[in-house]
């Protein structure tokens, strides 16, 4: 059986009130890492990679290791690209087989943003892959991408996007940024009420990384159902490296610091599952039509 769309785990959470962790992975680790979180969690979970990492990398091999790290388990596992930068991205992610894609382009003016996510949508509807949009700015640095500022996602414009561009999915502007935050942000939390209420797509948060608990259990009562997290993740894996080495300095192993970065990635996953309220969901995933990603494999 193949890796699993996002699409009804998504719709699934957006009714269920619960969302959707969506982690990013840099390496065998932390691909591992998120699978065994969320068999130990027994959720639907996603697998992201951003551009930047697949530069490094490219999308098939990232696909692989995922494959073979959801071979027989219980859970729907999706495999996303996420902040496509051009449709070029989209169409290789494509070709490798990823069960979702984001195409980012919140950066130009919202026409243009339209177009070049109606485009994206045009290519992947006809492999039944999901499109991810965003509307309205999420700022930070993550990776490649180095957005200056933020800004809050328009309702009206919102629900022309959505109908204009056929996204399966939206990423909104809430008031959150990528990577590390340097004081409290100032999140519209009726905004996502309202786009909840406007928008018949699940809502995706970006920026999560650093947020009080508190904060993103609100944002999930409110109406998101697909929450990212990179930031916390690399620097949990980096911060277990270092801890290992300090105290071996004399390792040369890497699968010795390689297992204590993925044990580091692992636990905090779990935290953030719970923290989405999307533990115990898979059963209710699949009885959605959202398949595990090892069924048929592991019987083959």
């Amino acid at each position: 059986m193949p890796l699993a769309s996002p699409q009804e785990m998504l719709v699934d959470a957006r009714e269920g009130g619960y969302a959707v962790g969506a982690f990013n992975v840099e390496n065998m680790e932390m691909v591992q890492a998120v699978v065994s979180a969320a068999e130990e969690a027994a959720a639907p979970v996603m697998l992201q990679t951003t551009p930047g990492t697949l530069r490094h990398a490219g999308p098939g091999l990232f696909l692989a290791m995922a494959r073979a790290a959801a071979r027989g388990g219980r859970v729907p596992v999706a495999v996303h690209l996420d902040h496509g930068d051009g449709l070029p991205a989209v169409v290789r992610a494509l070709r490798a087989g990823y069960t979702s894609v984001m195409i980012d382009g919140s950066r130009e003016p919202l026409e243009r943003n339209m177009a070049i996510t109606r485009a994206a949508v045009d290519i992947c509807s006809p492999c039944g892959v999901p499109v991810e949009g965003e509307l309205g700015r999420v700022g930070g640095k993550e990776d490649d991408l180095d957005v200056a500022s933020g800004g809050y996602a328009d309702p009206g414009e919102a629900a022309v996007f959505v109908r204009e561009t056929g996204v399966s999915s939206l990423a909104v502007g809430v008031g959150t940024a990528h990577g590390v935050y340097a004081r409290p942000p100032e999140l519209d939390l009726g905004l996502i009420e309202t786009l909840r209420a406007v928008l018949a797509v699940p809502l995706v948060l970006h920026g999560a990384s650093g947020l009080p608990d508190r904060t993103v259990r609100e944002c999930v009562r409110r109406g998101i159902a697909k929450v990212n997290f990179a930031t916390e993740l690399r620097m949990a894996f980096t911060g277990a490296v270092r801890s290992y080495l300090a105290e071996e300095p004399g390792a040369w192993d890497p699968k010795g610091y390689g297992r204590a970065g993925r044990e580091a990635v692992k636990n905090l996953v779990v935290e953030k599952i719970r923290l989405c309220g999307a533990e115990g969901m898979a059963a209710r995933a699949v009885r959605a039509g959202c398949p595990a990603a090892g069924g048929e494999e592991a019987a083959s």
